[in-house]
């Protein structure tokens, strides 16, 4: 899809596109999400994802359930999630069980990971509640050369359930997850090498614990740099849609005991190709 856009042309008609920074997010304004949008305005909407990371849409109240789920197949398949395949996973600050308010990439413990997430805000807390989205493939380029040749080689364990979410690991029944991932994967469609990290690495392969927690301290904080990332205050109807390959984002859990609900459709992605053209494996173990 991504030979078919040129995205120095990218037009939606009637729409407006504004940038939320210089290096990630924008705005699309002035247009009505549905999955019976014409094909040239869906791929449009795509090229932008790739371009700008993630992008946002106002007052999409019309929008349900099912209408959000149709509206991100025209984007891809569904991607399975460990537990099923579920159409729209709900997050609920009620009764969360997997936790948000920490750095991710949706499923990262999955060896085809999504690549496109379409969240939608359905109950908004008058304060706080922000979700902070940060550019992995700008991150890699502010990197170092000594740092990049270093990412490049590393490969980390992604786990499901993680050390993260400890209630969660103690209720949790079925299967485990663990996928090896390279530190840096090139993006299918872009090219960029982006950084591979997030809440569910348990360690880099090959290196201590304490070294592994070292190293993934010091990628991250290129990651999370304030420079890299973009902050969206929900409101009801919101939609943000971003590209999984190429970011990673964190909830942020400031608004006390209001309640918070988004929903979620997330697009089955590929496996990972590092720079040396190797594959991500997946390692599938059940709990005893």
């Amino acid at each position: 899809m991504r030979d078919e856009i040129d995205v120095t042309k990218i037009v939606i008609p009637h729409a407006d596109v504004v940038k939320c920074s210089t290096r990630i997010g924008a705005e699309i304004r002035n247009i009505k999400l549905s999955a019976d949008l014409p094909d040239d305005t869906i791929a449009a909407i795509y090229g932008l994802v790739l371009e700008h990371k993630v992008i946002f849409f106002r007052d999409q109240g019309h929008l349900d359930d099912a209408e959000q789920e149709r509206f991100a197949l025209r984007f891809g398949k569904p991607s399975p999630y460990p537990q099923g395949t579920m159409p729209i996973l709900e997050i609920d600050s009620a009764g969360e069980d997997i936790q948000a308010d920490i750095w991710h990439i949706d499923w990262s413990c999955m060896d085809a990971y999504p690549k496109i997430s379409v969240l939608r805000g359905v109950v908004i807390p008058l304060v706080g509640g922000d979700t902070v989205w940060s550019n992995t493939a700008a991150a890699y380029l502010d990197l170092p050369a000594p740092l990049q040749r270093l990412a490049n080689d590393l490969w980390a364990v992604h786990s499901f359930p993680g050390a993260y979410n400890s209630r969660y690991v103690e209720n949790f029944v079925g299967p485990k997850i663990e996928t090896e991932h390279p530190v840096v994967r090139v993006h299918p469609e872009t090219g960029e090498r982006t950084l591979v990290l997030g809440s569910y690495v348990a360690r880099f392969v090959g290196v201590s614990k304490q070294d592994s927690q070292r190293l993934f301290d010091l990628f991250e904080s290129h990651i999370t740099a304030q420079e890299n990332t973009v902050r969206w205050k929900w409101k009801q109807g919101d939609v943000a849609m971003w590209d999984n390959r190429a970011t990673m984002h964190c909830a942020t859990k400031d608004y006390s005991d209001q309640r918070r609900v988004v929903r979620r459709a997330t697009i089955e992605g590929e496996v990972p190709v590092s720079v040396d053209g190797r594959y991500s494996v997946a390692r599938f173990k059940f709990r005893g």
